[in-house]
């Protein structure tokens, strides 16, 4: 073997090496399936006992969200409208036309959106403005006097 076959050899075995090196990772995500992603789980809001019937009340709480290997701990809100005794909705804090943050006027007996004058039933339903949709919800569970809230529910379009 003269040197020039030894180094041709020797190249092509470190680019053999180099492709099969980077190829592992590239075959595994390709063709192994990601762990499904676990459903986030039911957070425990706060507690029912002191919410009035038909009076909107805003609940602050505490929800991890997790981002690859990061989990953040961040507040969040919902309000909260015990309709019966046994019948409770949460509404997500955001307008479901740009994001913004509505409240409740007890005055007009109505959720308004500060933004672009969208307002909202008691049962979120939209009562004037550009808002396309009704309030988006949460899902519920009552423990006791506990509530628990699971993921956001988009409401479906004004209309339909």
């Amino acid at each position: 073997m003269n040197r020039r076959t030894f180094y041709l050899t020797f190249i092509y075995a470190v680019w053999a090496l180099i492709g099969f090196v980077l190829g592992i990772p590239a075959a595994i995500y390709l063709l192994w399936p990601p762990r499904p992603k676990k459903e986030a789980g039911w957070i425990e809001a706060g507690s029912l006992a002191q919410v009035k019937l038909r009076t909107p009340d805003e609940f602050v709480f505490r929800r991890n969200r997790v981002d690859g290997w990061k989990v953040t701990s961040e507040k969040s809100t919902a309000w909260v409208v015990k309709m019966a005794e046994n019948q409770v909705v949460a509404f997500s804090p955001q307008c479901p036309h740009l994001g913004c943050a509505y409240h409740w006027v007890a005055k007009q007996n109505e959720f308004l959106c500060p933004c672009h004058a969208s307002t909202f039933s008691i049962e979120g339903e939209v009562l004037t403005g550009p808002a396309p949709r009704a309030l988006d919800r949460f899902e519920v569970k009552m423990e006791g006097d506990k509530l628990l809230l699971g993921p956001v529910r988009q409401s479906r379009e004004a209309g339909s």
